[in-house]
């Protein structure tokens, strides 16, 4: 069930809690004003007591910043009856004039804007989402691992003026290239580092497949996920991984409130400063999670060629704009409508349908790139985004 909206007048006494591995600074405020401020230990067993002793039959919410200590301390609290919210840092209110920050003064500023109302929690995901995030977050850790090795391999090719083993397309590191890596001629510290960066990309690799493969049984045998999961998959372009990742960060779809909320979560809307009759939008805001950002975007492409009506939008979106950005405003266009289509299967817990009555003709290479230029295939794990210019409005009518 989605969290109730969080209403000051409903409760006695507000609670700002900075905390940090081994202590916790409490501020605590009433509808009057500040009653005190303290540091005690990082513990949940600790906080309650003192709770329960200095303000009994009176009803305290609590908020503290979300950071490393995870959701521990939310989850105690919420256990024993008590309202607790977790404030992302960059939606706090601070003053521009504020030069000195200390743990209490952290505490202050949360009791206070607490009690006027001026914080929303982020939604806490449930054990099962979190320990789908773990696995995905794992992946993503090897798959940068990897990706690093390969880059350091090719420097070092590069710096000893050595050649890197032609392949074709698709298939540079194959196992094929790999062995001819092994068998280049070069110094005997040059093999060595050589080898050892070859070990370690191979161990990278398996632990990627390692990972995928236990993402994948851990979203079968939990039904909710595996039917999600289903359901993510039936939209054009996206696949088992990006699925997986899509479910660890959106967390239960019941908390999902309308179809732009996704858009939003992940980065894909416009950034906008107007004032009265001007509207002046800039480029994505690229907020949320950059490398499942990444990932949506590189599943548009394989998106508009599955699906007629994602191929005349972004053919739509190119003619509007100048021809070397018209590609990557219009693919940001189309992983937009990827996050609406994601949405609405998700809300309405069935699979998307492609329209067949679509008819639309193949991309070409030209229409795809650039002009001058190719699009570049991303490397596995890739999460470099090239900032776009504003989408013109036509193109925010987002519908499944």
């Amino acid at each position: 069930m989605r969290n109730n909206a969080f209403v000051p007048s409903d409760y006695d006494v507000f609670s700002g809690l900075d905390v940090d591995k081994r202590s916790i600074s409490a501020t605590f405020n009433n509808q009057q004003g500040h009653i005190r401020s303290l540091r005690m230990p990082n513990s949940v067993e600790h906080l309650v007591n003192h709770v329960r002793k200095h303000f009994p039959d009176q009803k305290v919410a609590f908020v503290y910043e979300a950071g490393p200590t995870g959701y521990g301390l939310y989850d105690g609290l919420v256990a024993q009856g008590y309202r607790c919210l977790i404030a992302s840092p960059s939606m706090i209110p601070k003053a521009p004039g504020q030069r000195v920050k200390t743990n209490r003064l952290d505490s202050v500023g949360l009791a206070e804007n607490l009690r006027g109302g001026q914080l929303k929690s982020i939604h806490v995901p449930s054990p099962v989402y979190r320990e789908l995030r773990h696995l995905t977050q794992l992946r993503d850790t090897f798959v940068s691992a990897m990706v690093g090795m390969k880059q350091r391999i090719k420097s070092l090719l590069l710096l000893e003026g050595i050649e890197f083993p032609p392949a074709p397309a698709g298939s540079q590191w194959s196992i094929v290239v790999k062995h001819k890596l092994r068998k280049l001629p070069c110094s005997c510290t040059v093999r060595f580092k050589l080898d050892q960066l070859l070990d370690s990309l191979e161990f990278n690799e398996k632990q990627v497949v390692k990972t995928t493969q236990q993402m994948r049984r851990f979203c079968q045998n939990d039904p909710e996920l595996s039917r999600c999961l289903g359901y993510v998959m039936s939209v054009s372009g996206i696949g088992r991984i990006v699925a997986s990742q899509l479910l660890a960060r959106i967390g239960d779809w019941r908390e999902l409130k309308n179809v732009r909320q996704l858009g939003g979560f992940l980065g894909l809307v416009p950034t906008e400063h107007s004032t009265g009759d001007r509207t002046d939008r800039g480029s994505i805001t690229q907020t949320g999670d950059g490398r499942l950002r990444s990932k949506l975007i590189q599943a548009s492409w394989s998106a508009i060629r599955q699906d007629a009506e994602l191929r005349e939008s972004f053919a739509s979106v190119c003619k509007t704009h100048a021809r070397h950005i018209a590609p990557r405003v219009a693919i940001v266009a189309v992983a937009r409508k990827l996050s609406v289509r994601i949405s609405v299967v998700l809300m309405k817990q069935r699979p998307y349908v492609v329209r067949e009555k679509v008819h639309s003709a193949p991309l070409t290479q030209e229409e795809t790139s650039p002009q001058g230029t190719t699009r570049r295939k991303p490397e596995p794990g890739e999460t470099k985004l090239l900032t776009v210019r504003p989408l013109r409005q036509r193109s925010r009518g987002l519908v499944p």
